[in-house]
């Protein structure tokens, strides 16, 4: 297993920004032999290129990686992946794009051998988020642990069994982020709607998302476990819960019908 991989990733927009910043804040890429390519990067970006030794926007043909990281917008893939193709020769593909999938990308690439996908999600930009992981029987056992070794940048990594489940994890944590922000919105608006100033309510429903959100990271009870122990019999919670959650399970319906939503749409965007 290779101690200290050589990346070269094309495309330092958000997620690829966020995962350059991941890999070399702990020094868990080899900076010197790793490039980025992006005609457009942006500043900041340019300057941590700079601080680490990482090459910007060298020629292609010199360029050796044992990883090529795809972080393009997917609508530009066809056009801007063929010029990857000799580095794809050697380097094990990761791609993280959505919409894309591993038979098209290895064809763009003009037939490389060794194509992953992988989902992440926006928190990701601070290494809290996660990332479904697949790759094909062509990726050895050495591939999957660098694949895991990049993504651990991005936050938590989940392994998942075929191509078709990236578009379900999608659905879930792709997508998932914005019906969070979505119940934080209705939760201040709901707390304003009481007589409690819009700020106020703003700052509560936040608070007590990621107050949740950290609570459940150090627990070992499961969700449902936590949510019985705070639903006194009676009280507030618990009348709160009988219209979120009650006998026709409400929520339920809606969160499954919406990632639902979201996953045939993911099948839709795909090719």
């Amino acid at each position: 297993m290779i101690t200290k991989p050589s990346v070269a990733l094309v495309g330092a927009g958000a997620m690829g920004g966020a995962l350059l910043r991941g890999w070399l804040a702990p020094g868990s890429i080899d900076p010197a032999k790793s490039v980025v390519f992006d005609p457009a990067a942006p500043e900041a970006i340019r300057a941590l290129c700079e601080k680490h030794g990482v090459a910007l926007n060298p020629a292609v043909e010199t360029t050796n990686a044992d990883a090529l990281v795809l972080a393009v917008k997917p609508q530009k893939a066809n056009d801007a992946l063929p010029a990857y193709a000799p580095i794809a020769k050697n380097a094990l593909v990761i791609s993280v794009m959505a919409g894309k999938t591993i038979a098209s990308i290895a064809k763009a690439l003009g037939g490389a051998p060794k194509v992953a996908r992988v989902m992440a999600n926006l928190p990701a930009a601070i290494g809290k988020g996660v990332a479904g992981l697949y790759a094909p029987g062509a990726v050895d056992a050495d591939g999957r642990r660098l694949i895991e070794t990049l993504m651990a940048a991005a936050g938590e990594t989940v392994w998942v069994g075929s191509e078709q489940e990236i578009d379900f994890v999608t659905a879930v944590s792709g997508s998932g982020p914005a019906y969070f922000f979505l119940l934080t919105e209705a939760l201040a608006e709901a707390g304003a709607a009481l007589g409690l100033s819009k700020d106020a309510a703003a700052r509560l429903a936040l608070a007590t998302l990621t107050g949740a959100g950290a609570l459940m990271e150090t627990e070992t009870r499961s969700p449902a476990q936590m949510r019985r122990a705070v639903t006194s019999p009676g009280g507030t919670t618990e009348a709160a819960l009988d219209i979120l959650d009650g006998d026709d399970k409400t929520l339920r319906k809606l969160i499954k019908d919406a990632v639902a939503a979201a996953a045939r749409r993911a099948g839709e965007l795909t090719g």
